[in-house]
């Protein structure tokens, strides 16, 4: 790409004007699952430890959302570029509909099996019966939590990030006022413990799904509620939205045997590598998902308009802004890593292995920087599949198959697990690089586009 600074400087400030929203708003839900962790660990260990198996289940519905707000913002950005409201709207309330009906299901598991399910993890029977109420809770609103991440990725996809972030930061702040409040029994609410978090979790939930539902309603915001009446478009929302999902999952079910890897050397191993990720998470997760949402909306309304050689030049231009500042904040975490860490433990075992950790996600920063600008562009237009390629072969080939042989037969303990975490995501940014340069994502936003033009016509 031929620097055009001027062009270049334009693009960057869209992106942090359209990104910043993005990151406050991440910043929040970070914070707010450190709120739990933070309040449960002075309830009981075995509430701490109730909460953290409950929410191996509660990713389901977090996946799910997420998977479909993919597709609803790659439509949404695509049908506001090229000016198609009527089509946008009907996206939007399919979107919300399907994610209202997937949700379902989990509230009649939650109501039947959320015991069961704690259980076979062999947990003792304390966790149990805590962790079995919590899912219960959070399984009860599981379709307001997935309608909430739907509603405002598609609001992102029209170019308004503000709304989603007031509505969702308001909703995180109820969380964890809620949280302290039944939880522990703050300001004059009673002490529910493990319960009253779970409590705090759902009316928050239900909050923002309402809020976000009655602000695509009103006039206030770009898209609208519409009766929904094209197949075209559900199909296509559900052929984006799998294979999102199923990169989420893959990820997701990756940390179990990731774990008992790490686990074969020493709890406090487990300890510092949960510590480890909780502070990228919490320091970079904003600023990276920032970039993918960023580049999703960009480059799918620029591919809405036909405008695909500035789709091309955005693609190159937030790639070259996600590069240098996951480079810097990956210099950030590698120096500042022994400080960062004690403010999590005090263990002196512990505090060795997580500095390591933090190091070593700190090394990883610039293949994030590279992986999420352009995964974002990817699924802007429509290509879900290459992302997901790309996570699912850095887990299995590297962050179990490479981290397991170079740590156990060869030897080379918790340095193969280091490399093993560090390889898995340069296999991300090695698959999506190749899906962008080669892949035929133009192609499938074109087809996409066209195909919901035919049908509305």
């Amino acid at each position: 790409m031929d620097v055009e600074w001027p062009r270049l400087l334009a693009l960057w400030r869209r992106a942090t004007a359209l990104g910043w929203p993005i990151a406050v708003e991440q910043t929040l839900n970070t914070l707010m699952r450190t709120v739990d962790i933070v309040v449960t660990g002075l309830i009981s260990p075995a509430a701490v430890a109730a909460v953290g198996l409950a929410d191996l289940y509660a990713q389901l519905p977090l996946r799910i959302g997420l998977g479909l707000g993919t597709g609803a913002i790659a439509l949404s950005s695509q049908d506001t570029g090229r000016g198609a409201e009527g089509a946008r709207n009907r996206a939007v309330t399919q979107a919300l509909l399907i994610g209202f009906l997937a949700g379902l299901p989990l509230v009649v598991v939650g109501v039947l099996f959320s015991h069961a399910l704690i259980a076979v993890l062999g947990a003792e029977s304390d966790v149990v019966r805590l962790g079995g109420l919590y899912l219960m809770i959070v399984f009860a609103a599981a379709p307001m939590r997935i309608v909430g991440l739907v509603g405002a990725r598609a609001m992102q996809g029209t170019g308004d990030t503000r709304t989603p972030m007031v509505v969702n930061g308001s909703a995180n702040v109820l969380n964890i006022v809620g949280t302290v409040g039944l939880g522990l029994g703050v300001g004059g609410l009673p002490a529910l413990g493990v319960v009253g978090v779970g409590i705090a979790t759902a009316v928050s939930r239900t909050v923002e799904a309402a809020l976000i539902v009655g602000a695509i309603a009103t006039p206030a915001t770009e898209p609208s509620l519409a009766r929904p009446s094209d197949l075209t478009i559900t199909r296509q929302l559900v052929a984006v939205s799998v294979p999102n999902f199923a990169e989420g999952m893959s990820t997701s079910l990756a940390n179990f045997p990731f774990n008992a890897i790490v686990l074969l050397f020493g709890t406090e191993a487990n300890a510092a590598y949960h510590i480890g990720r909780r502070v990228y998470q919490q320091f970079t997760g904003p600023i990276y998902r920032s970039f993918s949402t960023v580049s999703s909306i960009i480059v799918g309304q620029q591919l809405g308009e036909g405008a695909v050689s500035e789709a091309r030049f955005s693609a190159h231009g937030v790639l070259l802004l996600g590069i240098g500042t996951m480079s810097a904040a990956g210099v950030v975490l590698f120096v500042a890593a022994e400080p960062i860490v004690r403010l999590f433990t005090r263990d002196p075992t512990t505090i060795g292995y997580a500095i390591d950790f933090v190091q070593v996600f700190g090394l990883s920063m610039p293949f994030f920087g590279v992986f999420f600008p352009l995964a974002g562009t990817l699924r802007g237009a429509g290509d879900t599949r290459t992302p997901f390629y790309a996570r699912f072969a850095g887990s299995i080939l590297f962050l179990l198959g490479f981290s397991f042989v170079a740590a156990v037969p060869l030897g080379y303990g918790l340095a193969g697990v280091y490399a093993g975490l560090v390889l898995s995501y340069v296999c991300w940014a090695i698959v999506v690089t190749w899906g962008f340069r080669h892949g035929g994502w133009i192609e499938t936003a074109t087809a996409m586009i066209d195909e919901r033009a035919e049908a509305s016509s």
